[in-house]
């Protein structure tokens, strides 16, 4: 979520969204570039929608980037997935 044209700080608008998917208690992680929700869709997208309203309360725009990888009857896939990363790196496996 990219709030553009307002005259807060791009970095300040971004915080305050992250805080709202903090806080609605969702896995969720944070890196330089997106932050990660895990949860049943409906949530999910809730969150989405409450960092919308936020953004655009300090913007006239707001660019949003959403991308959804639905698996039903699998929860944790926010940490396995990198677990089985690092546990392949930790063993020396080679990727190819």
């Amino acid at each position: 979520m990219t709030p553009m044209g307002g005259e807060a700080s791009v970095g300040d608008v971004v915080a305050g969204c992250v805080r709202i998917v903090r806080d609605s208690g969702l896995p969720n992680q944070t890196s330089a570039m997106f932050t990660t929700v895990e949860g049943p869709p409906r949530e999910v997208l809730d969150v989405i929608a409450r960092c919308i309203e936020y953004a655009e309360q300090h913007a006239p725009r707001v660019s949003v980037v959403a991308k959804f990888d639905h698996r039903p009857g699998h929860e944790g896939a926010l940490s396995a997935k990198v677990e089985r990363v690092e546990n392949a790196l930790a063993d020396g496996r080679d990727p190819s």
